[in-house]
């Protein structure tokens, strides 16, 4: 089940369908849909999870824990508004289309995809622009 939670006053437009085109992804890639909770915080938020969790003193637009089991996923995303409506700024796209990318990013993750390494990021970018194709 995924859903969808707020610490901040933005609200997510078209849920059902953000949640259907999330499932459709992941059973395309081979995995079950668990429990999966979206939470759309504020910098400040996603800031103070950053240092405490993960001892990095730093902005950024998303935090994901993996709670899965195997190809079951399961987990806690955190996405801050404030730094997807500053990338969609920065990278000059639709406030829209950057939260959509950020969205399948997370869930990309808990499917195995990593983004460490050039080659890694080559593959989850092709990965995000051919799931964001089929919103």
């Amino acid at each position: 089940m995924i859903s969808f939670n707020y610490e901040t006053d933005f609200q997510l437009d078209h849920s059902e369908e953000v949640s259907n085109w999330i499932s459709k992804t992941i059973l395309e890639e081979n995995c079950k849909e668990g429990e999966i909770n979206y939470i759309f915080c504020t910098d400040e938020y996603l800031h103070k999870l950053n240092v405490d969790f993960l001892n990095h003193d730093t902005l950024t637009d998303i935090i994901s824990f993996d709670y899965s089991v195997g190809k079951e996923l399961h987990g806690d995303i955190y996405i801050s508004i404030d730094r997807v409506r500053e990338n969609a700024q920065d990278f000059k796209v639709k406030f829209s289309d950057e939260l959509s990318r950020v969205l399948i990013h997370g869930i990309l993750h808990y499917c195995g995809y990593k983004d460490k390494s050039t080659e890694d990021e080559l593959l989850m970018r092709s990965k995000e622009d051919y799931y964001l194709a089929k919103r």
